[in-house]
């Protein structure tokens, strides 16, 4: 158990340093239909001001002619391509992503946009997909490959420390979700020292920072929520979770490559960590209209929709995921169904007074479940319990008492769900 925390922690520490790091700057409205790929005239922000006395490596110490990284032309040429990816329309996006492989075939950036394209066809599916796991790794390893040429080349290369970093911590975020521990651990040490590297030329670009926001904020959450790790807590720097929510606001408000990743984890981060749905929802309907082909966006947006009781939104979220999921559209795929149908069923119960839909869209949402073995507990329980209490109220015991059956296996033991259903059970004897 101890050997799996600290694993958990290299995890914890590196994964979101070193997330899906390329997404564009760009206006909060809604993203065109149209997903031609398309060169525009957009103007590129500028760099932000950085005060001198911040840095660890001042701008004119460091040549970095030849980085991509910080190519405002390679910018303005991968801008559909991004956009593109975070549509979830990967052909599209991997089309430019292998222009780029033509002309640059011995630079990480391209291996490393064809691993995040591939990335994010696993990523939605709660990494249920499998079928992408090899081509996903060759790209990090090559990514890798052609980092390690430049760093032995140039020691003071940070932009590829930079994708050393990033070209590990997602082997080793995947190599978690497989339980290839080892690996997974190998790929962890990896990338922390190599994010450590990256970091001294954090002021050249906000691309550096986001790194830097990540172990600032994870840094007292791992100690907070696992004290036995504190000792090795005590090799990196203190952080301040302040001070990395503040970075990442940073990095979502003047990114380029890292803005969608800033601020899917500030979202994240604000709904799950701390507890701040209402912070976390502008960001979330944001992404989600930006991206409206993005079933993990959608999905997002439609639970703080759910929460926060805008109902006419959440349904039309939810009945839009279920429509591109039956039209088998890239990034649809059961976890996103199962929340939707869920939704759908709960309103139909409730505000329209239609039982008959709301049955089936708890079973659908119990089959969504189902598919791809979800059964632990969340909509599949809530699912099960609302179908067991329709049931009940229909005098359908056969019914009821199969669906109060799983929420007793299921539930936790001080839940009121569970105490309902084993008492409706003890009641109900067969």
């Amino acid at each position: 158990m101890a050997a799996r925390l600290v694993i958990r922690f290299w995890l914890l520490l590196w994964l979101p340093l070193v997330l899906p790091l390329l997404s564009h700057a760009q206006q909060p409205t809604p993203a065109p239909r149209d997903t031609t790929i398309h060169l525009r005239s957009v103007e590129v922000p500028p760099m932000p001001t950085v005060a001198l006395d911040t840095l660890q490596v001042l701008p004119g110490a460091v040549d970095y002619s030849g980085w991509l990284l910080l190519d405002k032309d390679i910018q303005l040429e991968l801008d559909g391509a991004v956009q593109n990816l975070y549509n979830c329309k990967y052909d599209k996006a991997e089309k430019q992503f292998r222009s780029l492989r033509r002309r640059y075939p011995h630079h990480p950036m391209p291996y490393f946009l064809l691993g995040l394209s591939t990335w994010w066809k696993i990523y939605p599916t709660n990494f249920h997909a499998t079928e992408y796991d090899r081509l996903f790794y060759a790209y990090m390893d090559t990514a890798n490959t052609y980092s390690e040429r430049l760093v032995k080349a140039d020691p003071h290369n940070y932009e590829a420390y930079f994708f050393l970093a990033a070209a590990n911590g997602f082997s080793g975020r995947l190599n978690s979700e497989r339980h290839n521990w080892a690996r997974a651990t190998f790929n962890g040490r990896r990338a922390l020292t190599y994010l450590q590297k990256s970091r001294e030329a954090n002021g050249l670009s906000p691309e550096f920072l986001f790194g830097e926001a990540l172990i600032n904020y994870y840094s007292p959450w791992i100690s907070e929520n696992y004290p036995l790790l504190r000792p090795v807590l005590l090799f990196f720097p203190k952080g301040s979770k302040q001070e990395g929510l503040r970075q990442l606001r940073q990095v979502a408000d003047n990114g380029f490559y890292t803005k969608i990743e800033a601020e899917n984890f500030l979202m994240k981060i604000l709904y799950n960590d701390e507890h701040q749905s209402a912070q976390a929802f502008p960001i979330a309907r944001r992404l989600a209209l930006r991206y409206p082909d993005n079933g993990y966006f959608a999905r997002f947006y439609g639970l703080l929709c759910f929460q926060k009781g805008e109902f006419d939104e959440c349904e039309r979220v939810s009945r839009d995921i279920l429509t591109k999921l039956n039209a088998g559209m890239p990034g649809y795929e059961a976890t996103s169904g199962r929340y939707a149908s869920y939704y759908l069923g709960y309103l139909a119960q409730y505000k329209y007074k239609d039982v008959a839909k709301a049955k089936d869209y708890y079973q659908r949402c119990i089959v969504f479940a189902e598919s791809n073995g979800d059964t632990d507990g969340g909509y599949f329980l809530f699912a099960n319990n609302s179908l067991a209490k329709i049931a009940a109220a229909e005098h359908d015991n056969a019914a009821a008492r199969r669906y109060f059956n799983v929420v007793a296996d299921k539930a936790d033991r001080k839940s009121d769900q569970y105490r309902e259903a084993k008492a409706w059970l003890k009641k109900n004897k067969a």
